[in-house]
């Protein structure tokens, strides 16, 4: 069992606890999803990091992502390796006006709804971490309820899998999260092959205004920012310098 398969595996475990739960009743309008820009991610830890910044505000950081001029909000909501949660997601997105991407290892439908129902704007799907009729039904269940898709990718014998699933966007992790390794020129290898598709964005690595132009040179239309992010001192500033790289 690959790194990815024990993440998805708890993931699903977690989702079959709350759909003992009723789901919010109600989900605000969908704000729609950018397709350029950065999108700044909260996030408390990480199973390759450990803890980034375990006590975060989620909506005091979501605040401070939006001053400094990032164009969406992504939040980790996957509790036993990420610290994350829903309650997190609702929390940044009542503070904010901008998008926000539910980053979790979705493989269900109710994960989908209940990703809608608290208020998710998107969702993440990975390619690795399920069947491509699973993911092509994910994907067409989201449309439905109105919500964009980031199609994430970690190499070549995926990229048929993103074209069938006819994602809004693309994204490209220089992490493959089977092993947790970082490729640092996956991005540069697979941009190339991938910009058919659908706007792409460069995920992992990104820490510095250098790195945000040169994922832009290399065709990145979204860069997604975690860690340097959320562990930065001042998060408003450290958006803005990236932003403006």
């Amino acid at each position: 069992m690959s790194h990815l398969d024990r993440l998805v595996e708890k993931a699903v475990a977690d989702a079959r606890e709350r759909e003992k739960l009723p789901l919010p009743s109600a989900a605000s309008t969908v704000r729609p999803f950018p397709r350029s820009g950065l999108i700044a991610e909260v996030k408390r830890a990480s199973p390759s990091k450990g803890d980034i910044n375990p006590g975060l505000d989620p909506a005091r950081l979501a605040r401070a992502y939006e001053r400094g001029g990032a164009a969406a909000i992504s939040v980790l909501t996957d509790r036993p390796h990420f610290g994350g949660s829903l309650d997190d997601l609702r929390a940044a997105r009542a503070a904010v006006s901008l998008p926000v991407l539910r980053k979790d290892f979705i493989v269900t439908d109710f994960q989908v709804r209940e990703a809608r129902a608290h208020g998710a704007d998107a969702i993440l799907l990975i390619a690795a971490a399920a069947p491509l009729a699973t993911l092509r039904s994910l994907r067409q269940l989201a449309r439905g309820l109105g919500m964009a898709v980031l199609f994430e990718i970690h190499e070549e014998s995926e990229l048929e899998t993103a074209r069938a699933c006819e994602p809004d966007l693309v994204g490209v992790n220089a992490r493959n999260l089977k092993t947790l390794e970082v490729h640092p020129d996956a991005f540069a290898r697979l941009a190339p092959l991938a910009r058919d598709i659908a706007p792409l964005v460069a995920e992992s690595g990104i820490r510095t205004a250098d790195d945000a132009r040169r994922y832009r040179r290399q065709g990145a239309s979204l860069l997604l920012v975690g860690q340097a992010l959320s562990a930065a001192a001042n998060p408003e500033d450290a958006t803005r310098i990236l932003v403006q790289g």
